[in-house]
């Protein structure tokens, strides 16, 4: 056991060597060959849910706890079926930026193609049994949400990635139907005003994306993987990056302004510092080289790196602020 490497793949994406990997125990391999450090992201769309059960006085821990640990596994299964996807496609070959800023197992010889195959099974599996269960328990909306959920792990990376669909596919994935499917497992009830909820968020999600699609955006253009910023242009990409930014802010002020949050929400603001940062960068043409100060662990991510810091902090923030609501009036009362 490595719980030191556990805390530090979960944080960020580490740079590992054959002979260090070979050192690792099973659950630290899992950790990085998944890409955990990215789970946040889910973790707060499920989180997001559970509040918003617990604000409607209907919230389960157990139902949340195992709904949250089905999402993550999907997840899981996504990001491996995503890189075993990529290395028989020949997209990781000859140093592709994914090979750049964390290891590839099968790229970098650290997996065969058959350990990296009993990882996705494993995984899959795990994730599927869970969401079996909730099928049992919620019934045809339970399996419409799981259908899609699995349509989405199994084809993001082929054809949506390819036709410039992927990044719709995940503003649907982690907005309604994470948040709202989560709501609905944990209450039985789905909540049109819970999916309009699940945007503020889900757009950080998808604008990370993006980000990350930019970066690589010649790579991709080579390669003919038509995501949407090589669809739309460099340009046009990080313009759309500060539009969804911007769209957080507004979602939740317009969410305020309607009366379906309190003005507690406007917590949010308080990310406005990032985004201020964030927007500079934007609108400049990416750095040859890591700026000064950067962490030479991150590079050559950028774009990415940079719209992964608002959304946590967003996110954080969108996070705290949902509790303070389902909270405070519990106190008043």
């Amino acid at each position: 056991m490595n719980v030191s490497m556990w805390i530090k793949a979960l944080r960020i994406i580490p740079k590992i060597s054959r002979e260090e990997w070979e050192r690792l125990d099973i659950i630290s391999r899992w950790l990085i060959a998944t890409r955990s450090a990215v789970f946040v992201m889910t973790f707060l769309s499920a989180a997001i849910g559970g509040i918003l059960a617990f604000k409607a006085g209907k919230f389960d821990f157990w139902l949340w706890l195992l709904t949250t640990a089905g999402l993550i596994l999907a997840h899981a299964t996504n990001n491996l079926i995503n890189d075993y996807t990529d290395y028989i496609k020949g997209v990781d070959h000859d140093n592709y930026f994914r090979a750049q800023y964390g290891p590839q197992p099968l790229e970098h010889g650290l997996m065969t193609r058959r350990q990296l195959i009993a990882y996705i099974v494993v995984t899959g599996l795990l994730a599927l049994a869970i969401g079996v269960y909730l099928v049992y328990l919620r019934g045809t909306l339970a399996l419409i949400l799981l259908a899609l959920g699995a349509f989405f792990v199994l084809f993001y990376t082929y054809p949506l990635k390819y036709i410039g669909l992927g990044e719709v596919a995940v503003l649907i994935v982690w907005g309604p139907l994470m948040v709202g499917g989560t709501y609905y497992i944990i209450t039985g009830e789905w909540d049109w005003n819970v999916v309009i909820a699940s945007l503020p968020y889900a757009l950080g999600v998808t604008a990370v994306l993006f980000g990350k699609h930019i970066d690589k955006y010649e790579d991709d253009k080579r390669r003919g993987i038509r995501t949407l910023p090589v669809i739309l242009g460099e340009r046009n990409a990080r313009i759309a990056v500060l539009g969804m930014l911007l769209l957080q802010y507004i979602s939740v002020i317009y969410l305020v302004l309607t009366g379906f949050f309190t003005p507690f929400m406007l917590i949010v603001l308080l990310a406005i510092p990032v985004f201020t940062k964030v927007w500079k960068a934007y609108t400049s043409p990416r750095p040859e080289s890591p700026p000064e100060g950067y962490p030479p662990e991150a590079w050559p991510l950028w774009y990415v790196a940079l719209a992964f810091w608002h959304n946590r902090r967003f996110g954080t923030l969108y996070l705290l602020g949902l509790i303070i609501e389902a909270v405070i009036p519990r106190f008043i009362s």
